[in-house]
């Protein structure tokens, strides 16, 4: 694949999604992962923060700066995704069970999914981005929820909401608007941009 990152030394993603991974792999970015090492409900509750798209940046920052501090001289990302419905903000949920809950309290109504991305450089944060995805869920009975949990199986509880829309989780909607990347938790299109500003691509 063509590599069109122009630093000698790679980018690091700040996370262990395989999704964001393949993200910037397809868009020929050389890049190594290092998980961040931080808490994100401790972070988010001290925080203070209400606003899921606030939150998505300032836990986006965060990962990116934690593991900035152990790579120095290196562009670092960090992303997070947060889910808001009606009001209440949702995690990734806890066992099939919670799986099931978060479908119940999905089913038939529109949730909004923010999307952070934050590049950060020996501490200091270079750039920040938040797309906003909207998602509507059809209506969906007990037997379609226990259904769809069987064929998903530990997919269920690995993203927020209990659904990935590259796979299974795309049955689940009558109605998507907005970015596609901004649905699979990484806001790619700013993303480029800013490297591409800073002379960091060839492309």
């Amino acid at each position: 694949m063509t590599v069109v990152w122009r630093e000698p030394k790679p980018l690091i993603l700040a996370s262990q999604s395989r999704v964001r991974q393949a993200l910037l792999a397809n868009a020929g970015l050389s890049f190594e992962t290092v998980p961040a090492a931080i808490d994100e409900r401790t972070i988010q509750r001290n925080s203070g923060l209400t606003k899921s798209d606030e939150i998505a940046i300032c836990l986006a920052r965060e990962k990116a700066r934690e593991v900035s501090s152990r790579s120095p001289g290196r562009y670092v990302i960090g992303a997070d995704q947060t889910l808001e419905c009606e009001n209440r903000l949702f995690n990734k949920p806890a066992g099939r069970a919670g799986a099931a809950e978060h479908l119940r309290a999905l089913s038939g109504r529109t949730h909004t999914l923010h999307a952070g991305v934050a590049i950060v450089r020996d501490g200091k944060p270079l750039f920040e981005d938040v797309s906003v995805a909207r998602m509507t869920m059809r209506e969906l009975s007990g037997e379609t929820i226990e259904a769809y949990l069987n064929a998903a199986g530990d997919a269920a509880t690995a993203s927020v909401g209990a659904y990935q829309l590259e796979k299974l989780g795309v049955h689940l909607f009558s109605r998507i608007d907005g970015d596609h990347f901004t649905i699979l938790g990484l806001p790619l299109l700013p993303l480029l941009a800013f490297l591409r500003g800073q002379g960091l691509l060839s492309l």
